[in-house]
């Protein structure tokens, strides 16, 4: 696999881990709200870019796309900070930067893959 692309997928799992951490803080200080969504693990970096299961990965953050959306909806504009959201946000956001580049490379590797 490109090392690249490989960087790039431990770099997604890392942030992983940082969203894990900030659902459970989010969900602590928030019972009463469902929790944000669960990530499945991805994919290990020595995996052939032909068998990453990418699809399933952006479904996945599409729905914490739309959770964070929802949730930021009934906030409001004028609601406190809180630390616990802000964290979720920032490792989507960050999950969503390595997603895309992922993608990318992924195409990328496909079309030099495709006669």
């Amino acid at each position: 696999m490109e090392e690249r692309l490989a960087r790039l997928l431990a770099s997604y799992s890392s942030t992983t881990s940082k969203y894990v951490l900030a659902r459970l803080e989010f969900a602590l200080k928030h019972p009463r709200m469902p929790a944000p969504p669960l990530l499945a693990r991805p994919v290990k970096a020595t995996q052939n870019p032909a068998e990453i299961a990418w699809d399933d990965v952006e479904r996945d953050l599409d729905a914490v796309r739309l959770y964070l959306r929802n949730i930021n909806d009934q906030r409001g504009k004028r609601a406190a900070y809180d630390p616990p959201f802000a964290s979720l946000q920032r490792a989507y956001l960050e999950l969503d930067q390595y997603a895309r580049a992922v993608r990318w490379l992924i195409t990328i590797e496909d079309h030099r893959a495709s006669p």
